[in-house]
């Protein structure tokens, strides 16, 4: 079979046809505009559950006495959580349907966050941080089988680099918000401004359940809020996406090279994230900044930077049909970032500056790579493949937390982990150049 000329086409159906894809594309708005913001909603609420504990830590340190590895290795225990049950969530969603699953996971992590004030001593906080994962597990790789199996192909970069703006915007609203939390609600009622953090953003997570319950649908191709037609044209497009990937896909996907490298380049980028993101509120204050409402402020620019960069280059990647290369791209954009961290330590606003350039190469990865998997995953695996890749990758959100706080602690500054941190992702970029563009990019 030759894959180069099955996807000469620019349309999935009808060889191309400018009426079909005008068709296709109108469904696919009407869908996101449905579908994405109760997505986005959720994933807002969830990461900002899973990193306001790198803002709690400027004081949860102090009150509690942890060190940097402990805190490190508390804060990866979530991934820990998380990798153990991602793939038999995702197995469980595809048999009980999204809607029940997704306000299930929701709800769980919700209860968990907010019960996390009540840690007082390392093992607790490394349980409740674990369970915390085992809550959350499933949220994200489940949303992107979701998006999989409900937009046509040509379609999903696209929509996944909008559902995935919402961590930039977790963190363009949860940076000020956890700092100005902490600032202002330190010593109401005799608690410390770390826990009322935890309290108050556990909140939104419960409006996130009560929308996933009241409107997302199991599957698109049956909704009400789509014509007839419009229902059967979706199908069809769907079945000749799914039969696509079948016929391509490695039907022993455990033996595919293809598909371990995908879970190694996503765990790569996940270790930067994570090292990055639950450590960035310690450098902005290690640059002399003391509020901590104005290191949430600072903290809250790369996030702004990389929600424009995502949703720009998801829009590229769709329209130039590949993945691969901006992928790779983006991978070399955040190590250059984080080169120009460590040249620029010192000066405030110059390293503020290269943590956009970083955040926006960091974040903006997971949207575009997510478009390789899917498009190579038939549709009999597609579930636990991407629930495998999904855990696989996040094994780095274990080790980036805890290997920072582990190299911090040894040599007393943030040089030698960024330099860790910039090692991995030029692995990362390595390995995508290496995927076959005529399979990855289908």
């Amino acid at each position: 079979m030759d894959l180069n000329a099955t996807r000469s086409s620019d349309h999935p159906v009808d060889g191309g046809d400018s009426n079909d894809a005008a068709r296709e594309t109108r469904i696919s708005r009407h869908l996101a505009l449905r579908i994405l913001p109760i997505f986005m909603f959720a994933y807002v609420a969830a990461y900002v559950d899973r990193i306001n504990v790198s803002f709690a830590k400027l004081q949860m340190v102090v009150d509690l006495g942890f060190s940097d590895a402990v805190f490190g290795f508390g804060a990866g225990t979530f991934a820990l959580g998380y990798v153990v049950f991602e793939v038999p969530s995702n197995m469980i969603l595809q048999r009980v349907g999204a809607k029940r699953w997704l306000t299930r996971i929701i709800l769980s992590w919700a209860i968990v966050s907010a019960l996390t004030t009540f840690i007082a001593t390392p093992k607790q906080f490394y349980v409740m941080r674990y369970l915390l994962g085992v809550a959350e597990a499933g949220l994200v790789p489940g949303i992107v089988y979701y998006i999989s199996q409900s937009f046509p192909r040509y379609h999903r970069a696209r929509v996944l680099s909008t559902f995935y703006a919402a961590l930039p915007l977790s963190g363009l609203i949860g940076s000020p918000l956890s700092g100005f939390i902490m600032e202002y609600f330190d010593g109401i009622a005799g608690l410390s401004g770390w826990k009322w953090m935890l309290v108050v953003e556990a909140l939104p997570a419960f409006v996130a359940a009560l929308l996933c319950w009241k409107y997302l649908e199991d599957d698109v191709t049956q909704s009400r809020h789509e014509s007839e037609a419009d229902r059967a044209y979706l199908s069809r497009t769907l079945a000749q996406d799914r039969a696509l990937a079948a016929s391509a896909s490695n039907d022993q996907m455990f033996g595919s090279w293809i598909f371990w490298t995908f879970g190694v380049i996503y765990f790569l980028d996940v270790f930067g994230i994570y090292g990055y993101t639950l450590w960035a509120p310690t450098m902005i204050k290690s640059l002399g900044v003391g509020r901590d409402f104005v290191i949430g402020l600072i903290a809250a620019l790369p996030n702004a930077v990389a929600m424009i960069v995502m949703i720009t280059v998801g829009q590229s990647a769709d329209r130039h049909r590949d993945r691969r290369l901006h992928t790779a791209a983006l991978f070399l954009l955040a190590a250059a970032g984080l080169m120009l961290a460590l040249v620029w330590h010192g000066n405030l606003w110059l390293t503020v500056l290269a943590l956009c350039i970083a955040n926006a190469g960091l974040l903006s990865v997971p949207p575009v790579f997510w478009g390789m998997p899917t498009a190579v995953l038939g549709p009999s695996n597609a579930a636990s493949g991407i629930a495998w890749i999904s855990a696989i990758g996040n094994i780095g959100g274990f080790f980036g937390p805890y290997v920072v706080g582990v190299l911090k602690q040894s040599s007393g500054s943030f040089a030698l982990p960024v330099s860790c941190m910039i090692v991995c992702l030029l692995a990362g970029l390595g390995l995508t150049l290496v995927l076959p563009k005529h399979i990855v990019n289908r």
